[in-house]
């Protein structure tokens, strides 16, 4: 199926309102207006779209970003039709956006996800060699769409550098050595709970060696069976990234754990990091 997808680049009218109709059916929300896009196009940004024997099933949005004397691409959009999710498409339109961010001198490319989303953890993190330091408290605010509706719009801002060898190599990292600061207990219905963190955690860190952090595998399913329980993840996951961040660690990747429903998060010392 991926083999049969073309990314190209959109330019005409016709191609930015299908976007539009791509926004409303993956989000259940008000699209964004054409004249943004259009003018984002025109300055330093670009639109793709994945398309299947013509259809658009995919597609992502970036425009020009700069701050402290740092110009880079900020990637504000990326969704798949929910028909065709899961089948790699998402990562094409990534390695697209790349190459011709490369093409226009771009050397850095950002967005935001959220953290205990771990399908968008795995293509970031995983496949992508993209980075986080940095947390957002509820960074859109109250949303309203399926997805987010309920709880804080919390968010990683992904840095991904895309001419580094931590993007081009595989980074080489002792999982061994991690450290297990955070424990898991399991609900009745097989849901995992974080217990609260030790007071103090922080000075218990070696910081010579990785830290786990844990988040859900399935964040969605557990929202909708119990919603208290996804605000309790959502507020103890957010006192953990910040403290990690705050000693200057990093989120590189995600890995699975092979007995409980959850995976890990691996968090490193940025210095360590070819970027």
């Amino acid at each position: 199926m991926s083999s049969e997808i073309e990314i190209r680049v959109l330019k005409t009218n016709t191609e930015l309102k299908m976007v539009q109709e791509l926004e409303k059916e993956i989000w259940k929300m008000d699209p964004l207006p054409l004249h943004q896009t259009i003018t984002a196009s025109q300055n330093g940004g670009f639109l793709l779209g994945a398309f299947l024997h013509e259809e658009m099933v995919g597609f992502s949005y970036s425009f020009a970003g700069f701050s402290k004397g740092q110009s880079y691409l900020c990637s504000h959009m990326l969704g798949i039709h929910p028909r065709h999710q899961v089948k790699g498409i998402g990562a094409r339109l990534k390695q697209a956006q790349m190459e011709i961010a490369q093409e226009m001198g771009y050397e850095l490319i950002t967005w935001t996800y959220d953290p205990l989303e771990t399908r968008n953890a795995n293509l970031n993190l995983n496949k992508l060699h993209a980075i986080s330091s940095t947390y957002v408290e509820n960074c859109y605010g109250e949303m309203e769409d399926s997805l987010n509706q309920g709880l804080p719009s919390d968010r990683l801002k992904v840095e991904w550098w895309i001419n580094s060898p931590h993007v081009s190599e595989h980074f080489d990292l002792d999982q061994y050595e991690a450290q297990f600061l955070f424990q898991c207990e399991l609900t009745e219905d097989h849901l995992p709970i974080l217990m609260d963190p030790v007071d103090g955690f922080e000075n218990n860190i070696d910081y010579n060696k990785p830290v786990f952090v844990p988040v859900p595998t399935n964040f969605q399913q557990l929202k909708s069976t119990n919603p208290e329980l996804a605000i309790d993840w959502r507020h103890k996951t957010r006192t953990i990234f910040q403290t990690l961040f705050n000693k200057s660690y990093t989120v590189v990747s995600l890995i699975k754990s092979e007995n409980e429903p959850i995976y890990y998060y691996i968090f490193v010392r940025k210095d360590i990091l070819k970027i």
